[in-house]
């Protein structure tokens, strides 16, 4: 099972991004997010929520950087 400091870092990292909007957070958010997923130890349905978090995340910068081009 994953530490609880992977856990409160993906979490400070979405609320960063929800509360200001910052890119960087939700890239990172993804990233940890998705490195929380691989991990051994994590049931399914914490996987799978993980999951649908980074690809929500990943969506929503697609979507910016297409609003911006």
């Amino acid at each position: 099972m994953p530490s609880s400091e992977l856990w409160a870092g993906a979490l400070s990292l979405l609320l960063i991004h929800h509360e200001t909007g910052c890119p960087h957070s939700a890239l990172n958010a993804v990233r940890l997010l998705e490195r929380l997923c691989e991990m051994d130890g994590v049931d399914a349905e914490t996987r799978n929520l993980c999951e649908r978090a980074s690809a929500r995340l990943s969506r929503q910068q697609e979507a910016r950087h297409a609003c911006t081009a």
